[in-house]
């Protein structure tokens, strides 16, 4: 499939939130029919109607080669390419519905980060399980530093998309790049997949340190001590240790933790002043992916006998087993060790 073939046809995005919009409007821009799948019935009609996301992007007029649905059906049959940009958590549950009309030829483009509560199992083994194994050459992982209100301010903006496919990489990257959206290929696709995941719940660790008032020096530190946790596990896994040096890896995570447009870091920082949990994730319709990654990715680590301290500090705090300041003593007063550990 090359990129003529595609443009014949309509692309789909499947997910209406943030992420989702942003990538329609991208790939309306480069001469696209898009089909987006939204879960909310209401929002849904004012997208047809008014053109214009109003649950989670009001004020951003957009393309009007968008057509939104409820329905996966209509969203799905006869479409070539489908972005998959939900919450990671509920991955499983929609594609068990939404393979039923899904092309043989067509590929999927998951643009979600998380790991699957329950089972620790990264979103690519999710799709494989779902779709089954011979959809492997017909997936591919897009992450990156990227906030979607920048995105749709024109902001200059790199990403990467992951692929065993090159073929297909290079067709999502001439599809989806502008003159201010630039994407880069990889084929390391577990490296893409954790740096991405991994790096929101550093970015809530980041959030509780500013939240007890602690300053750049703390900030710094916990960005990096969490790289070399998203490292270690990612090489343990298979990835390639370089691709944590880039775009899904460092690239996000300073993102992730230094932007306060990042719905993680937010959630540390209320919880760094006191407040409780469900009161945060109760105040907002934004889901923040590090509060349900925190506790998959230690039952990953631990599968994989690495050890995570800061990841494991943010899962305790997110329990009410521990309070902030506990948890900043926690990993202060571990024992010495190398840097390299």
């Amino acid at each position: 499939m090359n990129e003529q073939q595609i443009k014949e046809k309509e692309i789909t995005i499947i997910g209406g939130g943030t992420m989702g919009t942003a990538l329609a409007q991208l790939i309306a821009g480069n001469g696209y029919g898009v089909r987006l799948w939204v879960y909310e019935k209401e929002l849904c009609d004012i997208i047809n109607s008014k053109h214009e996301n109003t649950f989670f992007l009001p004020g951003i007029k957009l393309s009007e080669s968008i057509v939104a649905t409820n329905s996966l059906k209509d969203a799905i049959t006869e479409v070539d390419v489908v972005f998959s940009v939900t919450p990671s958590q509920l991955i499983r549950k929609i594609w068990s519905e939404a393979k039923e009309y899904l092309k043989e030829s067509a590929s999927v483009v998951c643009a979600s980060k998380g790991v699957e509560t329950g089972t620790g199992k990264l979103l690519s083994d999710v799709f494989e399980e779902v779709l089954g194994g011979e959809k492997l050459h017909h997936l591919a992982y897009l992450s990156g530093p990227s906030f979607a209100k920048e995105i749709l301010q024109g902001t200059p903006t790199t990403v990467v998309v992951a692929s065993h496919n090159e073929a297909l990489a290079i067709t999502i990257q001439e599809m989806v790049s502008t003159s201010v959206f630039r994407i880069y290929t990889t084929d390391d696709v577990i490296g893409v997949e954790l740096g991405g995941a991994i790096k929101n719940v550093i970015a809530i660790g980041v959030g509780i340190a500013e939240g007890l008032g602690f300053g750049i020096n703390t900030r710094s530190a916990i960005i990096t001590r969490g790289l070399a946790e998203i490292t270690r596990l990612a090489v343990a896994c298979g990835a390639n240790p370089l691709t944590l040096s880039g775009l899904a890896g460092m690239g996000d995570l300073v993102l992730t933790c230094t932007g306060h447009l990042s719905r993680n870091l937010q959630v540390g920082l209320r919880l760094g002043k006191g407040e409780k949990l469900e009161d945060i994730l109760s105040s907002t319709n934004m889901i923040a992916e590090g509060v349900a990654t925190a506790h998959s990715t230690l039952q990953l680590a631990n599968s994989k006998g690495i050890e995570m301290p800061i990841t494991r500090m943010v899962d305790a705090l997110l329990k009410g087993e521990i309070s902030p300041s506990e948890a900043v003593s926690s990993l202060m007063e571990r024992p010495l060790r190398s840097e390299k550990e």
